[in-house]
Parts: structure tokens; sequence; C-alpha cells
């Protein structure tokens, strides 16, 4: 369903009349039209219980804009669709925005299959998709803007903290089945082994579908597993509401964070409200940001947050924060150009900086990813995390892995001359293949 809401203003009417009598005023109705943002986020289905609030959080920042003005003179307007958590669905969404509705801009998507079926769609239909939420890295789209973590922006100094911090030896890599969870474990094994020297039978791989609620069996595995000597911790890809139950067995079964601690990277405070936390006091996550960070920029959010949604126990979490980020950079590129024209967007927003929540700022860098602090936090009993480490300045997000053949020779830079995605370092070409294409393969596997 597509929601869009549009302002009658009399210079439109005035714009109609002159068109009745054959006087063609199309300057006048650009000027006055409003500029359409497009929102793609799953409001139903498995993904709901995150992507809700981040359809929230555009309509918040989009209102805000319009309290200030606008953009170059005109306001905006939120058209909002629901894939409901259908991957093919996400791609028809996205052509209704594009190609009917005509939208500036799109900010959504959550999982990874969902922003490889949209992927496409953007780049044969020149729009601009704002992804806000970590990913497993390997692509570099000229139509897609990565304002969610890479690998080395949280999965590798996750397992990084976890081996020196913690002292851990042997390795669960849980995950939910589709891409993002596999190629990250794909990356974080090599890595382990190579870099840690970690043996194969010390690394545990479980993947699980979407909406996965029977948790038992594989509970019990993760403790034997846990039980032979050695350290032992949980890195958990798993997404969704999945998560509920599985946290819920971890507790059931006295699986203790002292004992086998879990990293999480797609759970944050939205997802710990459907949760008795009590139990999971010590569990970990890695993000970019916490609603506990203690920063002016951040109390202003969340008070603005906390307005908007008039409930005052409302949580922020990182891909908010991520989608704060994009949208701010987007109106600031859109400026910078004078104009929301796609190609122009895409040049002028290389090198914008924007403030970020942490006290910080977010530099949108040639390959289409964005600087962001690395956060780890513990679980507390009242559903928020309190930050046990975090990197000394900002890292630069990285498209290809250093860990995989075949990407540790790629770059990606969208500056002129080179505009190209995989650039191979050691044959000083591009690759063959697009963006788009990579992703129908990965999808096609």
């Amino acid at each position: 369903m597509i929601t869009s809401q549009r302002k009658t203003h009399p210079s439109l009417w005035f714009a109609a009349s002159l068109l009745s009598l054959g006087v063609a005023s199309p300057a006048l109705a650009q000027e006055d039209d409003p500029i359409k943002v497009g929102v793609l986020h799953s409001l139903s289905g498995t993904m709901a219980i995150s992507e809700t609030v981040l359809k929230d959080t555009v309509e918040m920042l989009i209102e805000q804009q319009n309290a200030e003005g606008g953009l170059l003179g005109r306001q905006l307007e939120a058209v909002v669709v629901d894939p409901a958590s259908d991957w093919p669905l996400f791609a028809e969404r996205a052509r209704e925005l594009l190609a009917q509705e005509e939208v500036d801009v799109i900010f959504g998507n959550w999982t990874s299959v969902s922003r490889k079926s949209v992927l496409p769609v953007v780049e044969e239909l020149n729009g601009l998709l704002f992804y806000p939420v970590q990913y497993e890295g390997e692509e570099s789209s000229e139509n897609v803007f990565y304002t969610g973590a890479a690998p080395n922006q949280q999965s590798i100094p996750a397992v990084n903290y976890l081996h020196d911090q913690v002292g851990v030896e042997r390795w669960v890599l849980a995950g939910t089945d589709y891409v993002f969870p596999r190629t990250t474990n794909r990356i974080l094994s090599a890595y382990l082994q190579d870099e840690f020297g970690v043996a194969e039978e010390d690394i545990m791989v479980n993947y699980t579908p979407f909406g996965h609620s029977d948790w038992q069996n594989i509970v019990s595995d993760i403790r034997r597993f846990g039980s032979e000597g050695k350290k032992t911790a949980v890195v958990s890809t798993i997404n969704g509401d999945a998560n509920v139950p599985f946290y819920t067995e971890l507790a059931n079964q006295g699986v203790d964070a002292a004992d086998i601690p879990v990293v999480a990277f797609s759970v944050g405070e939205q997802e710990l409200t459907g949760i008795d936390t009590g139990p999971l006091v010590g569990h970990l996550a890695a993000w970019n940001y916490f609603m506990s960070v203690d920063t002016d920029a951040n109390y202003d959010f969340i008070d603005a947050w906390i307005e908007y949604t008039d409930d005052e126990m409302a949580v922020t979490n990182d891909p908010m924060e991520a989608h704060y980020i994009g949208f701010n950079m987007w109106a600031e590129a859109a400026r910078k150009a004078g104009t929301t024209d796609v190609d122009a967007v895409k040049d002028a927003i290389i090198g914008v900086t924007v403030p970020n929540l942490s006290g910080g700022y977010a530099a949108m860098m040639p390959n289409h990813h964005i600087t962001k602090p690395v956060l780890i936090g513990e679980i507390q009993d009242n559903g928020q995390f309190d930050i046990v480490w975090q990197t000394p300045s900002t890292v630069a997000g990285d498209a290809w892995s250093d860990y995989l053949p075949g990407s540790r020779d790629l770059i990606a830079d969208w500056r002129a001359p080179m505009r190209c995605g995989n650039f191979d370092v050691t044959e000083g070409s591009c690759g063959g293949s697009t963006a788009a294409e990579e992703a129908e393969a990965a999808l096609a596997e």
C-alpha cells in the first residue's frame, strides 16, 4: 500500500487554470510540487519488529525538515510502502516508488536479501537508495549509499574485542539463513583462522530460517560446544523476531554471559523491548550507536523521538541514527547541488560531512560508505546497553573485505574519472559485472 499525502496549494490551482487555457507552466508546477521521499520498510511480517520504527524515523525527519522551511524552498512528502518482509515484493514496491510515484530518493530496507532485490531496480531506474543497516560488504553501487556498518566497522572489531579482552578461543557463528550472515561468517571464519590461528574444529556454524522459534536443540549444541575447556562465545547474525525465542531459550538453559557471551549484530534497543532482559545481563552487541551515548546531540534526538511518538518509553537504536545521518547527508548534498536531481546529488554527496549522535561527524566516502565509530555494549536489566569499549576515532567503511579471495584487491571509487565499484588494483581495471548483476547472482545462490 502506498500512502501519499499532498497539501493543496493556491498556486497549484492557478497552474491548473493556466493549463486549462492551454498555457503551460512547468516551472511553476515544479517549484510548488513537494519533494517526494520514498520509505521502503516492512510494516508487517517477520522484520516489522525492526523496520517499523525506521519508517517512523524517516517521517519524523521529514516533519522536522518541513518545520524548518523544507528543502530548496519546497516541502517534503513521505511516500510509504509496505513490502511486508517479502523479498521479491521489495523490488516491486521500489519500482512503484521510482516509476509511478517518481520519488526523489528512497530510504529503506533492513536485510541484505531485500537490498539485493531492490538494487537492480534502483540501478535500472537511476534512483537513490540510502541503506541504514549493518551488512556484509562485498558491494558498492553508484545508486546506493551504505550508512550502516560494513564488516570492518562491526563484525571484525567485535571478534577482536572478544579475542583480546575476553580471551575467546572457540566460536559459534549463529545466523539467519540468508546473504548477510553467510557472507559475514565466511569473512569471520577466514579472519579467525588467518589472524588468530583458530582451528576449523573450534568454529561452529549454524543457520536457521527467518522467524525460527524452536531453539532448544541448537542452544543445547552451543552449551556442549562451549563445555570442552576453551572459552567460547556466540557471534550472532540472527535477524528479526527469531531473536526473542533465541534469547529466551538461552535463559531457560542457563547460558550465562560469564560462561558463553553472545555478541549480536542485529539486536538493539528496539528488539530488547520484547524480551525479559534480566537473565541476559552481560551479553553484548556491536553497533555504531547506542541510546545510552552521553552527548547533547543524542539527548536532543531522544527527546524529539519521544515527543514524536508520544511515548515516554520509546527507544532509539543504531539504524535510526543511520537514517538520521543519511537523511541529513542527502539534504546537504541537495543544497550543495541546488537540486534533488539524482546525478547531481550523487556527485555532490561525496565528501559531505554531517554530525552523528555520538559527538563526532560522519563523512561520505568515495566508495559510498561512511565513517563511523564502533561501540561494544553490554545488555543491562533495563533494556539499555552499557558501553564497555569503543574505537578511539571513526572508522571508514570498506566495501570489499581484505580477508576473502577475489575481494582483497578490489576498491570502490565513484568519483570521476574512475566511477567504479569494483576496481581491481592488480589488474588496473574495473570489474566486468555491475552491482546489480552481482546482487542477482547472490540471490540465485
